[in-house]
């Protein structure tokens, strides 16, 4: 194979004008692009609806709504951020050692004309094993700017099946 057929055009009459080969084994970087293309087709084709640019969402994504989770020695405390929404809009359950939190965030307008929009509306639920047994009669959860805060006391059990390990060098 020499240099000339890695090449994707050819010379003409003299004057240089692009001809794209039609044989992939001709054309190794034709046959590589038309490959890549393929592969992010496949990749995009996975994520349905779940990004903007590729169509619109109609539900939140898996990952809604963020959280942040400390794990403490006598209690886990979990925040999530839910701008927009209010108490009565969230839901908090505690079942089998999983924390769940469902709601639903309603369009504040009937905007038929809206062309575009960022904003993210339907329903959403979010399950969070704990890993630890705690006092279910002590669970306490607050909500304030937009920021839902539920924190868990680790039962007695719990608190003392934690061992640390000393780490050797």
């Amino acid at each position: 194979m020499s240099v000339r057929d890695l090449i994707p055009w050819g010379r003409s009459n003299g004057n240089q004008v692009p001809s794209v080969f039609r044989d992939g084994d001709r054309d190794p970087f034709l046959s590589l692009h038309r490959e890549i293309n393929r592969l992010f087709d496949d990749v995009f084709r996975g994520f349905g609806s779940g990004l903007p640019a590729l169509g619109g969402l109609s539900t939140f994504s898996d990952g809604w709504p963020s959280v942040e989770i400390s794990d403490g020695e006598k209690e886990i405390k979990v925040t999530a951020e839910v701008p927009g929404l209010e108490e009565k809009d969230i839901e908090v359950l505690l079942n089998d050692g999983v924390l769940t939190l469902k709601g639903e965030k309603r369009s504040e307008t009937e905007d038929k004309a809206r062309q575009f929009s960022e904003r993210f509306y339907g329903r959403f639920e979010r399950r969070i094993p704990l890993g630890y047994e705690v006092q279910e009669d002590k669970v306490d959860a607050r909500f304030r700017n937009g920021v839902l805060t539920v924190t868990l006391p680790k039962s007695e059990k719990a608190q003392s099946q934690v061992k640390r390990i000393a780490i050797k060098s």
